[in-house]
């Protein structure tokens, strides 16, 4: 979790390095931020009394989803952080959220993994609703490159196998792979625009997509695998029930001894419906380039 406050509204993030906070569980992989004047505190989501005491002085925040494929503990972490902020003094609130559900604008999906993300969204919704002087922009990250293996039941291009199972035959709607690199440098991009202007952004109390500008199948995109790992490489389709018994693909999806495993199969549903297929222009308006697109 990471958030600044700035002190006038006038101040971009470059050149006001004190105004700038960062949260962490683990504060001592900030060095870096620390040595460059950013004030560092750590706090964890599954602790109480750390969320309470984290964001005083402070005025807006980036709230980094909590880490985990469950459902309904990161959804109530979520709302206690959250409910700490506002009561903090904290007025704005940029919520990390995941690019399921197509537009940015679309309220449903049928991925499990973006539920939780679904209730943030929509808790900051009717919390703005009831407090005239709170505001939030939902940052909708797309899948980004690097998360393959998650797609793919963790194929490996340095030790690889010709045949990847998993609950879809590849063609269709395929995906707006983004570099997670530059989902950073685009939602800076966006923090830095409201620190220097908070009045004139025009993504208040709405939701924003971040993704690639070019759209891949999951059979594209096994092909450009099987090229890094210099093997053929083709998908067999299987049900849920065998993606999520595969040995290499349940240990990934355990949480606190519970198995999502299953459950993670429905983001492949959510592919079929096109779900993640959705390229917005806004990440290269942001960056003042097109996204890499491989």
């Amino acid at each position: 979790m990471s958030f600044k406050k700035h002190g006038q509204a006038s101040y971009p993030l470059t050149s006001a390095k004190r105004s700038v906070v960062f949260i962490a569980r683990r504060p001592e992989q900030l060095a870096d931020a620390s040595s460059s004047g950013a004030t560092i505190r750590q706090a964890d989501y599954d602790d109480d009394n750390s969320i309470l005491n984290a964001f005083e002085g402070v005025d807006t925040l980036f709230l980094i989803s909590y880490a985990s494929v469950e459902h309904e503990h990161r959804s109530e972490r979520h709302r206690f952080a959250i409910n700490a902020a506002i009561r903090s003094g904290v007025k704005h609130i940029f919520y990390d959220s995941l690019g399921y559900g197509g537009k940015p604008e679309t309220k449903e999906s049928v991925a499990h993994v973006m539920q939780p993300h679904l209730d943030t969204e929509k808790y900051l919704e009717e919390l703005s609703a009831k407090n005239p002087g709170f505001g939030y922009t939902v940052v909708r990250e797309g899948p980004y490159t690097e998360s393959y293996p998650l797609y793919t039941a963790f194929f490996d291009p340095k030790n690889p196998v010709s045949e990847i199972k998993i609950p879809h035959d590849g063609p269709g709607p395929g995906i707006a792979w983004v570099k997670r690199e530059e989902l950073g440098e685009g939602t800076a991009e966006l923090l830095r625009r409201f620190a220097i202007n908070p009045a004139g952004l025009v993504y208040c109390q709405r939701s924003v997509l971040l993704s690639g500008a070019r759209v891949l199948s999951l059979q594209e995109s096994v092909d450009i695998l099987g090229r890094v790992a210099n093997v053929p490489v083709r998908i067999r389709r299987v049900s849920d029930e065998e993606f999520a018994a595969q040995p290499q693909v349940k240990p990934n999806f355990v949480y606190c001894g519970v198995d999502y495993s299953l459950l993670w199969a429905t983001t492949f549903d959510a592919f079929r419906r096109g779900e993640a297929a959705y390229a917005s222009s806004l990440l290269g308006e942001l960056l003042g380039r097109e996204p890499e697109d491989d």
